[in-house]
């Protein structure tokens, strides 16, 4: 089988791009290598005959024809996506153009490639979203496939919308896709404009760990290694026409999570005296602000046999390492624009 993934140089596209090839896969990586983009991503596997690299943005449907007709993808995993839901406050428009226009673009590329070839049964579209499309829970209850969708950011709209257009393309013309929301990701080659890579990399400086209001917003973490797997099981045998919640199970707030960060350096990069813990900021919340999410796995789990591997410690203790090992990485990319910045304070 031969993928073409979007956003490959991204985060989560990356970690999908290094699985895939692992497992034996043909891989064309289509990233318009935005300023959320590192093909260092992806070196590990840059030699490979399975890999080819496309730089052309989605939005332009010239660039996708052609790339579908060079490389003739048995399916399609699309990732590439505006995703930071502060610079969504900042400028929404960059959002709506790239998660809505260019997930239609990409949508009739496919679209086209598929009927060419004589809607090949054995083909799939995978849209890859995200558990913030629908909205904010209370202290119980968790997100289904069923949850109505309520988005509150302007990422999340957009993300809402692109997830609209997929299933409307399934239904009107028969493009054979599935769909995925995942809860939150960390790992790994995590841009560091994130909460988990701020706090390791603020810490380590010395710098403030910036906590939004109290801390008391609650995320389910996904090491975004078990997401890569979950997302290639889901390619290959989920239901036509049928989205899948992919979460960690590790329910966490906030501050619980930056807590948990400060032990893991307190262990491997110790201070001459005191805890990281003592750097804890706590600052203005960012407008909108989602107060839960807590995804229910069980249709992923039962139907797939899918279950996250790796406990939000562990995770977060590789992720230490990881950063730890690799500084020449981050700090390259501290210098790119907004990266340190507080960013999503004009609401």
């Amino acid at each position: 089988m031969k993928i073409l993934i979007t956003g490959g140089a991204g985060f989560i596209g990356s970690a999908v791009v290094r699985l895939a090839v692992a497992r034996g896969y043909g891989v064309v990586n289509l990233d318009a290598l935005t300023y959320a983009a590192c093909l260092d991503n992806v070196a590990g596997v840059a030699d490979s005959p399975l890999y080819a690299f496309e730089q052309a943005d989605i939005r332009d449907r010239a660039a996708l024809d052609r790339i579908f007709a060079t490389h003739q993808p048995d399916a399609v995993m699309h990732l590439a996506a505006e995703s930071h839901v502060d610079r969504s406050i900042d400028g929404p428009g960059d959002f709506i153009s790239t998660n809505v226009t260019g997930t239609y673009e990409l949508l009739e590329a496919a679209r086209a490639y598929w009927v060419g070839r004589g809607r090949p049964e054995g083909f799939r579209f995978h849209h890859i979203s995200t558990d913030e499309v629908f909205g904010s829970l209370g202290a119980t209850g968790q997100f289904t496939e069923e949850t109505p969708y309520d988005p509150r950011s302007p990422y999340s709209a957009s993300k809402a919308a692109s997830d609209h257009l997929v299933q409307a393309w399934h239904h009107t013309f028969g493009l054979p896709v599935v769909l995925t929301n995942c809860s939150n990701n960390y790992g790994p080659f995590h841009f560091p404009e994130k909460l988990v890579p701020v706090i390791i990399l603020n810490a380590l400086a010395g710098k403030p760990l910036p906590i939004y209001g109290n801390g008391s917003n609650v995320r389910d973490w996904l090491y975004v290694e078990d997401h890569a797997d979950a997302l290639l099981l889901v390619l290959q045998k989920g239901a036509l026409g049928r989205s899948y919640n992919i979460g960690g199970e590790n329910e966490r707030t906030n501050l619980e999570l930056v807590r948990t960060l400060c032990a893991i350096l307190d262990e491997k990069r110790p201070l001459a005296q005191g805890s990281y813990a003592d750097q804890i900021t706590f600052v203005t919340d960012r407008p909108g602000h989602d107060a839960r999410y807590a995804i229910d796995p069980s249709r992923i789990r039962d139907e797939l046999g899918w279950r996250p591997s790796v406990t939000v410690e562990e995770g977060l203790a590789r992720t230490v390492e990881w950063y730890l090992a690799n500084e020449g990485w981050w700090r390259a990319l501290q210098e790119r624009q907004g990266v340190g910045q507080r960013l999503g304070v004009k609401a």
